[in-house]
């Protein structure tokens, strides 16, 4: 039978999907590159929106993240996220060097950027499962558990009309009990992961009811952000190559410009407070 067939094949990918889903929960808790460099664009934002009521925020939505190649520089090519990785590479290179390397403290600033960048430019691939997370569908990924009690079932009603002996009965009966136990475990891993999944959205959204109708949105946020930050890595390269430097006192942002502040990533807030920090 075609479902006895494809069965492993279903299983074997759902189970990899939930773990995918698991790991890049896991990796958006634990990465200290990119809670830092969310710290950054944290005061960053507060700096730009000094004497405002944004200008003591504590917090912001990951959505912000994608907004920082909109704030450009008064070069006009130049953005936000320029800046702001500039400030992570500099801090990066030179903790990494003295942690590392003591011996050799008196390197130039630039030896320092370029380890800098290679560490920010590194931040993709700790994050490759939220990459692949970022193009799965969690409708999906259930409707398929469902397809796979509703085979099981219709493989019973076919076994009721068969003769309850011979090799094909037999074999089919230990089929469906096999089946059941893995479905049931699929259900349960199914569980976990999205529960892993709400909890990381809550960890740096506050509120992961207003993310039910798409409850992986989180890793697609992330996903683009990664997508403009490896593209400004590869810019800074050229800058570094050039010897071009930058610095917080050659980037200048219009005065009418501001960093939009909303949600916080580490601590819960209640919907005033939401509403409060919103734009």
């Amino acid at each position: 039978m075609l479902y006895r067939a494809n069965f492993d094949t279903e299983v074997k990918y759902l189970r990899k999907s939930f773990h995918t889903l698991e790991a890049a929960s896991e990796e958006l808790r634990s990465s200290r590159l990119f809670l830092k460099l969310l710290e950054a664009v944290l005061q960053t934002g507060n700096r730009m929106n000094v004497g405002t009521n944004r200008g003591a925020a504590r917090s912001f939505k990951l959505d912000t993240l994608l907004k920082l190649v909109d704030i450009k520089g008064t070069d006009g090519k130049t953005t936000l996220l320029h800046f702001v990785v500039q400030e992570i590479i500099r801090s990066e290179g030179a903790g990494h060097e003295f942690a590392n390397d003591k011996t050799q403290s008196n390197m130039k600033e630039d030896d320092f950027r370029k380890r800098g960048l290679q560490i920010v430019s590194g931040l993709s691939k700790d994050l490759s499962n939220v990459k692949k997370a970022a193009g799965m569908d969690s409708d999906v990924l259930s409707s398929y558990v469902t397809k796979l009690q509703m085979g099981l079932q219709k493989v019973k009603v076919v076994l009721q009309y068969e003769k309850q002996e011979g090799k094909f009965f037999n074999s089919m009966k230990t089929f469906l009990i096999e089946s059941e136990e893995e479905i049931a475990g699929i259900k349960a891993y199914e569980k976990t992961a999205l529960v892993l999944v709400r909890e990381v959205t809550e960890y740096f959204h506050g509120d992961s009811m207003k993310e039910e109708a798409h409850p992986l949105r989180i890793f697609l946020i992330v996903r683009d952000f990664l997508s403009g930050l490896d593209q400004v890595c590869k810019e800074v390269g050229i800058m570094q190559e050039r010897t071009m430097v930058g610095s917080s006192r050659s980037f200048r942002i219009s005065a009418s410009a501001s960093l939009p502040v909303l949600n916080r990533y580490n601590v819960r807030q209640d919907s005033s407070d939401d509403e409060s920090l919103s734009p």
